[in-house]
Order: structure tokens, then C-alpha cells, then sequence
């Protein structure tokens, strides 16, 4: 066969190929490989990590490699397409290259929230735009992110509310504010918390010694000393009874009477009996409780799923949870199985693919086989965020 030849393969096969043909496939080959690997690059740096190496920080991407190299004294996690650093003790903004979008200036800074950032210019909280112009100008004792719309800052020491535009939407008459939450705000007056609409009109009035946000339409107050949950009328569903209390969460909370903690549904009836020393949230639905000052899971009826044999736990979470063994943290799968043995000094919860673990006093990451992808080697580090927003 003219112009034919075989090759041997390393499995024992032949191939029969054509020299002109063979061209052509390695040339798509060779095209293939160079797509992907440029997909790989923009994945691996799609998303970045704040990490420190030895007294500075800069950012790495999900290779462990550093993309922008640690020269900052602070950092804060990307936030649309922007990171607020300190530089030589002045924040500014820097893009995904590292090059500085807004010059460092301000005495402090927080993220970029609906296309403005909070910054402090001596002593005095204003409003920049991503070019790094003033939008509103430097004149709060105080001032906190955007959210829907609205802005917390305070003035003349009282806190209240502006637009965009940095008109007071709301004045300044309050001790301390939240954010809002399914359109109501629990704000501090006179010694006592109630909530507010975003025209700063009293929808339940003060009277609570605490008030958390609300979240499914329910919120935990606190009134003579002890926790209850109010709908958005300010009516109790659940009169103040407990020593303490968590929030819902897969349609039971956690609450303490005395020294036990149990779990009631949305009507206040217990669904599990107070027995517990702690309790958390139901997450995945299991939650971890301790019992004889060692930690387990039970599931929605109180069953143990994974009896107690931990010296602490935190939440399932895509159905791992970190666990503590003695001084050591490892994973365990919801069966209680180890699918991470204890190794590391802390654990911190499992993403998709990945988890981060400190050994030897530095930050690193693991696979969900615990495979480290990243070494440890950063004494300080946090989870990786997505840039694109």
C-alpha cells in the first residue's frame, strides 16, 4: 500500500493512517488541545481566593497559583468584577488583572454593591461609582453597602436611610439599624426594637428587647427575656416562651428551655422534645445536636441518623459535614461514614468539588476524596468566590 503505513500502538493495535489524512486529524488535534487548554485557564481564573503569604496578600486561582501576587497589607473578595485592597495604608480598587481601577485614596473601603461602593475619605463615609468618582459625596459618621435600593448610614449619631442619589429616604432617628428583609427593616429606638417599611413608617412598633430579620414571613423577637416568632403584622404565631431560640430552617427551629434545646414546627409544637446540651440548624435534612457532650445528627423526628461520637460538627452540606474526632477534623457522608479521615487542625464546609483545610498551621484544599489540589501553604485564606457577577 504506496503512501500507507501502520503504526504500533502501546495497547497492541494498529492503526492504519494515510500521511495526508494524519495531517489533517493532528492539526484538529492540536487545535482541540489549545481550545481547551485556554478553557482551562479562563475556568481555573473564573473564580479567585483571598490568601496570604507571610505578612501580604493577594489572590490565587483554583490551581493554588497565584494570579494577583501578594503585596497588600488588607483585601476584601471580588465584588462586580472589583476588590477593595490596602495599599501602603490607603484602599483602593483593583480589577481581575490586578491593576488598580480606582487609585488608593480612602481610608477605608467595603465592596461594590449595586454599581457603588461605600468608602471613608477623613473620618467621613461616601459613595463611588467603579471609575471611582463621587457619586455622594463624603458626609456620614457612617455607612454600610447598598442593598435594594437603599443605603444604611448614620449622621449626628442616628442611623437612617438614603437613595442613590443621596437623598434621605428616611432620616436619621435611629440607635441601630438592619438591613431590609421581605420588605421590612428591625431598627433600635429607645431602647427597644421594631420594624420599619422602607418609607421609615412604623409597620410593629418598638417593644422588643431583640428582633432578628424575617425570613419565610416569621421572625424571632425577644420580649421579657424570652425568644417568640411574630408574622409581618407584628402578631405572635409563637408566644415568647424560650430561653433561646435559632431561626427555621427546612420548617423547624431549634429552642432552648432551660438548659435543653428540642425542635418546634411553625405552629410551636415540639416535633422533638428538649434533650439536647446544643443544637443546630436542620441542613440537608439532618442537623447536628450534642448529647453527653459528644455530637451526632438526627433527622426531622428526632431518629439518630449518626450517633453521637464527635467533639464537634458543622452542617451537611452537598451531604458532607466537617466533623471534629478528638483534636482533629475529617468528613463524614450522611450515613456517618468517613469519607475524609481526621487529619487537619480545622475544616471548613465542602463546596462542589472542594474544601478547605488548614494542617500545619497553613490553608490548603482537598477534593471530595480528600486529595489535597492545593497544598497547604497559606496561613490565611478564604473560600473562592466568582468574579463574573
Amino acid at each position: 500500500m504506496q503512501g500507507a503505513g501502520y503504526r504500533v500502538l502501546e495497547n497492541g493495535l494498529y492503526l492504519l493512517f494515510h500521511n495526508n489524512l494524519n495531517l489533517k486529524l493532528m492539526k484538529r488535534i492540536s487545535l482541540l488541545i489549545a481550545v481547551l487548554f485556554m478553557f482551562n485557564i479562563s475556568f481555573s481564573q473564573d473564580q479567585l481566593a483571598r490568601a496570604r503569604s507571610d505578612k501580604e496578600w493577594g489572590y490565587i486561582n483554583t490551581e493554588g497559583k497565584w494570579v494577583i501576587n501578594p503585596q497588600f497589607e488588607h483585601v476584601n473578595d471580588f465584588s462586580e468584577g472589583l476588590a477593595a485592597v490596602e495599599k501602603d495604608g490607603e484602599w483602593g480598587f483593583i480589577d481581575k488583572t490586578g491593576n488598580f481601577k480606582i487609585n488608593p485614596q480612602f481610608d477605608n473601603a467595603r465592596d461594590f454593591t449595586n454599581g457603588l461602593a461605600a468608602v471613608k475619605k477623613e473620618k467621613e463615609w461616601g459613595f463611588v461609582n467603579s471609575e471611582g468618582n463621587w457619586v455622594i459625596n463624603p458626609q456620614f459618621e457612617n455607612a454600610l453597602d447598598f442593598q435594594n435600593e437603599l443605603a444604611p448610614v448614620k449622621s449626628g449619631g442616628s442611623w437612617g436611610f438614603i437613595n442613590k442619589k443621596g437623598n434621605y429616604v428616611i432620616n436619621p432617628q435611629f440607635d441601630k439599624v438592619n438591613y431590609f428583609a421581605e420588605k421590612l427593616a428591625s431598627v433600635l429606638k429607645d431602647k427597644s426594637w421594631g420594624y420599619i417599611d422602607n418609607t421609615g413608617n412604623w409597620v410593629i412598633n418598638p417593644q422588643f428587647e431583640k428582633a432578628e430579620d424575617f425570613i419565610g414571613g416569621v421572625a424571632m423577637v425577644r420580649k421579657g427575656g424570652e425568644w417568640g416568632f411574630i408574622n409581618t403584622s407584628g402578631t405572635y404565631v409563637i408566644n415568647p416562651q424560650f430561653d433561646d431560640a435559632r431561626n427555621f430552617s427546612e420548617g423547624l427551629a431549634a429552642v432552648k428551655k432551660g438548659k435543653e434545646w428540642g425542635y418546634i414546627d411553625e405552629n410551636g409544637n415540639y416535633v422533638i422534645n428538649p434533650q439536647f446540651l446544643k443544637a443546630r440548624n436542620f441542613s440537608g435534612g439532618l442537623a447536628g445536636i450534642m448529647k453527653d457532650k459528644q455530637w451526632g445528627f438526627i433527622d426531622g423526628k428526632g431518629n439518630y441518623v449518626v450517633n453521637t461520637q464527635f467533639t464537634d460538627v458543622r452542617d451537611f452540606v452537598n451531604d458532607k459535614a466537617a466533623v471534629k474526632s478528638g483534636k482533629e477534623w475529617g468528613y463524614v457522608n450522611t450515613k456517618g461514614e468517613w469519607i475524609v479521615n481526621p487529619q487537619f487542625e480545622k475544616a471548613r464546609d465542602f463546596g462542589k468539588i472542594r474544601a478547605m483545610v488548614r494542617k500545619g498551621g497553613e490553608w490548603g484544599w482537598i477534593d471530595n476524596k480528600g486529595k489535597y489540589v492545593i497544598n497547604p501553604q497559606f496561613p490565611n485564606a478564604y473560600p473562592f468566590v466568582k468574579l463574573a457577577w
